[in-house]
């Protein structure tokens, strides 16, 4: 791409070198669009995971902040996984004092909207999070047992499922698959 728009540079500002433009031109569109494609393309399979956005903002001192949200993401983020996030309809009274939707909250999370969902008043956020895990076979980051789910969801019982966080000493600490060397895939 560097090179391309180089021999664009090249072939405006140069005179003389104009028909570099008639290779460069082309070149530089078509490694934009390389790029673009590369960036938007969905992770492998096993680097998904759902977080359980109401149960995570209360990690912190029991009060609902987005801060431990975003640690969550951003530690997900360098270990190159790519998390969806649900929460409850309640979400944004809790943190705000009025209704937040999906836009408000991926906004407020410097995430793209399609990776947040607020569930529709009436509806539980427990509900959605486990059939969308159970639907991509991947874990759930709560510190929520989803015990009363148990029977219409056995899958949460196993090991690897439910991923537990928190904050020790102020340092952000999850428990995910991968950091346990013993573990074995779930399935």
């Amino acid at each position: 791409m560097i090179l391309s728009l180089a021999g664009v540079a090249v072939a405006l500002w140069v005179p003389g070198w104009s028909d570099l433009l008639l290779l460069a031109g082309p070149c530089a569109v078509a490694a934009a669009y390389l790029l673009l494609r590369a960036l938007r393309r969905p992770p492998p399979p096993g680097k998904r995971i759902i977080l359980d956005g109401s149960n995570i903002m209360h990690w912190t001192d029991g009060q609902p902040d987005l801060r431990p949200v975003r640690d969550v993401l951003r530690t997900l983020r360098a270990r190159g996984i790519a998390p969806s996030i649900v929460f409850d309809a309640n979400a944004g009274y809790k943190l705000e004092g009025k209704y937040k939707n999906d836009t408000a909250l991926a906004r407020s999370l410097g995430i793209p909207r399609d990776r947040v969902m607020v569930v529709p008043r009436g509806t539980t956020a427990d509900e959605v999070i486990l059939r969308a895990a159970r639907d991509l076979n991947v874990p759930i980051i709560s510190n929520d047992r989803f015990r009363d789910w148990h029977d219409a969801h056995p899958e949460v019982t196993r090991q690897g499922r439910l991923v537990r966080g928190g904050y020790r000493k102020g340092t952000l600490w999850l428990a995910l698959p991968e950091d346990d060397p013993h573990r074995q895939p779930h399935r």
